[in-house]
């Protein structure tokens, strides 16, 4: 790593040492080239964090299922102002794509309560989706499609192009852009996962927020989804949940924003037009997240900040996102499930360095 970096490396090394962070990833490119890549801790008991190693990142993998489907948007295979009817007849809330891409469709909880076991049952979860009414007039406003939005993109990507999301992803996105991330895990790579754990046993009753709020339904629904028990499960790891379960490396994510910030082109490879990315990254929606209760920018998949950049994060921790202002990308890949304090710190420390 450069010397000129040492400041982010001091910062996650200090996480490290003062028990704020037990096992992590984090990747940064600046100006196109890796400049910092640093692993700490643990992936599962005594054994130690790998390059390689998977981690759960929960919503840092929304825009990425977003990617899958507006390639196919970029195809002219799909219509971003189109209902969503058009593709998945049997869906009954009067949507557009891009409605569905920027969280305001109205949907943002499974309508039927499931127990965990349903969290591999494509079909029955899309099939909720399908005949559900909309919490509110779609485009009217936004709020957070916490568990959903994979399954509502996914399908959509499965009804245009007859591959699951997952499928998709690996052979049309991960495959050609050399990244290591990906949905429905199979036996070999659950071997390279971190074990999750909470940070502070406190941490998911913080997260459902409170008793029966949309945000409670929109995060326990199915249930399971913050239950160690389930997350580190092969169930878990082998099913595709699209918002909430792409397993990833930093590094991979890194690379992702990366080709994003390059206008959709990695190693020479091309996978979206510059005008689609302009399109992806360009706020949708500004105003209030009914879920997230606070303001929210929803681009196509991603939130945009102030400053100028875009990404995601997800609750636990992990991040990526991509600053076109400063010219990098950075992800964070935890399996320490706590806040963002710890990946708004790296940041704080990087931008002193640029």
């Amino acid at each position: 790593m450069h010397a000129r970096f040492a400041p982010v490396r001091d910062c996650f090394h200090d996480l490290h040492a003062s028990g704020r962070e037990t096992g992590a990833n984090l990747v940064v490119w600046y100006d196109g080239q890796p400049v910092v890549d640093l692993i700490g801790g643990h992936r599962a008991g005594a054994e130690p964090w790998r390059p390689d190693t998977l981690a759960n990142v929960y919503s840092v993998g929304k825009p990425v299922v977003a990617l899958c489907l507006l390639m196919l948007v970029d195809r002219g295979q799909v219509d971003l102002d189109a209902p969503v009817d058009r593709y998945w007849p049997e869906f009954r809330t009067p949507a557009t794509v891009r409605q569905v891409l920027s969280h305001t469709a109205g949907l943002p909880a499974f309508p039927v309560p499931r127990p965990a076991t349903t969290i591999a049952d494509w079909a029955l979860l899309t099939g909720d989706l399908a005949a559900a009414d909309p919490e509110w007039q779609p485009g009217s406003v936004a709020g957070e499609h916490a568990w959903t939005y994979g399954h509502l993109v996914g399908e959509l990507v499965r009804r245009v192009d007859g591959r699951s999301v997952g499928r998709f992803l690996a052979e049309e996105i991960a495959g050609p852009w050399r990244l290591d991330l990906g949905y429905g895990l199979t036996e070999a790579d659950q071997r390279r996962c971190a074990e999750m754990r909470y940070g502070d046993p406190q941490w998911p009753v913080r997260m459902l927020g409170e008793p029966g709020s949309l945000r409670a339904r929109a995060l326990g629904n199915p249930a399971g989804g913050l239950d160690l028990a389930v997350l580190n499960s092969p169930l878990w790891r082998a099913a595709e949940m699209p918002a909430v379960n792409l397993h990833a490396t930093a590094s991979g994510l890194a690379r992702l924003y990366t080709g994003l910030l390059a206008g959709g082109v990695l190693d020479g490879v091309r996978l979206l037009s510059p005008e689609l990315v302009a399109e992806a990254t360009r706020v949708q929606y500004d105003g209030p997240d009914l879920v997230l209760d606070r303001r929210a920018h929803w681009t196509l998949g991603m939130q945009w900040e102030p400053d100028g950049s875009w990404g995601m994060g997800g609750i636990g921790g992990s991040s990526a996102w991509a600053d076109p202002e400063r010219g990098y990308t950075l992800a964070y890949a935890t399996a320490h499930l706590a806040e963002h304090d710890r990946v708004d710190e790296l940041a704080e420390a990087l931008h002193s360095c640029l």
